[in-house]
């Protein structure tokens, strides 16, 4: 089942971000209960989820940001798009990006983004089998000098 996430599914979202980016730092329950609450309570940010038999499968996090520009629409931003190992090609990646397309469209978005790693050429065919297409605008990033290696 694709669904928005909800409060209880904390610590299976943390298991999904852990098998993505496994070198960060590990959150004090406190602050991870405190920084998921305040996520699950915004309107602006969904964290779709499949739910497998219980079991979080894959996730990923809608942000939708407001503007003056196109309309006074606003545009959304996919990030952190994950189904953890043992769930893999079965389409589940490919139904939570549709179904945060779906919300986005319901929002009025004039278009979605979405940032992928360069040499993720997997993860870009999945990207581009639900839409996304490359070459028509050009990302660009900048962290801080302590995340440079991330």
């Amino acid at each position: 089942m694709i669904r928005v996430a909800h409060y209880d599914d904390l610590a299976g979202v943390l298991r999904l971000y852990q098998e993505l980016r496994p070198h960060d730092p590990v959150l004090e329950k406190g602050l991870a209960q405190e920084r998921w609450r305040q996520i699950i309570d915004d309107p602006q940010t969904q964290i779709v989820v499949a739910d497998f038999d219980g079991e979080l499968a894959a996730t990923c996090a809608l942000s939708i940001n407001r503007s003056i520009a196109n309309g006074a629409r606003p545009f959304g931003i996919i990030e952190h798009v994950i189904t953890a190992s043992a769930y893999r090609r079965r389409g589940l990646s490919r139904q939570v990006l549709e179904f945060a397309l779906v919300l986005a469209w319901q929002r009025d978005c004039y278009k979605v983004m979405l940032l992928s790693g360069e040499q993720l050429t997997a993860a870009h065919s999945v990207y581009e089998s639900v839409g996304f297409k490359s070459g028509i605008e050009k990302g660009f990033v900048i962290k801080p000098s302590r995340f440079n290696d991330t």
